[in-house]
């Protein structure tokens, strides 16, 4: 009689004879999908307690964001973080001046991760610069006043405890059936 243990055993000792390239084929049309992200939560060093939080309007400006964008291919997330942050902001930081958040990394079931960082600056001598066309505006925020957030931004700033849904689950969490994109990339 042939069980689940063996038939498991037998497919795994094919597979692995087979050579590499066509492993990673098989393992990559498998396997799902990710679009990655980069995400920065940059606070004010300076401000007294709560806190502010850097914050973007965007096209198509119908609320505030977080800077944050996609990965570009063989490009490490805390790198990719550090970039996007200074195309978006214009703030300039090493990738050794950003700490990974608590969680890292937040995966959404539409697809997508988000590697998630923080960096503390001093927003009275960080000048902030935008293009005008990726991004409209860049403001410091109290955290215990934010403007009007981005649907996805509320969402992924709630996961730390921030903003309008802190402690809320969310959608993908309390229900997958209604899951909806919280990440910002």
């Amino acid at each position: 009689m042939i069980t689940r243990r063996s038939t498991r055993a037998l497919f795994y000792r094919a597979f692995y004879r087979l050579p590499h390239p066509v492993r990673r084929k098989l393992v990559r049309m498998a396997v799902p999908k990710y679009i990655v992200g980069a995400v920065t939560l940059v606070y004010d060093s300076e401000a007294p307690e709560p806190g502010r939080l850097l914050l973007l309007r965007q096209p198509p400006g119908n609320g505030w964001s977080l800077p944050a964008g996609l990965l570009q291919r063989h490009e490490e997330p805390i790198v990719g973080a550090a970039r996007e942050l200074h195309e978006e902001s214009g703030i300039r930081l090493s990738p050794d001046q950003l700490t990974p958040a608590t969680p890292n990394a937040v995966i959404h079931l539409k697809g997508w991760v988000d590697c998630v960082f923080e960096a503390r600056v001093p927003a009275a001598s960080t000048p902030l610069r935008v293009d005008g066309g990726e991004v409209y505006e860049a403001a410091w925020h109290p955290l215990d006043d934010l403007p009007r957030l981005t649907t996805a931004t509320a969402r992924l700033l709630g996961r730390y405890g921030i903003g309008p849904l802190a402690g809320v689950p969310a959608p993908d969490e309390a229900d997958p059936g209604t899951a909806s994109r919280t990440g910002t990339a």
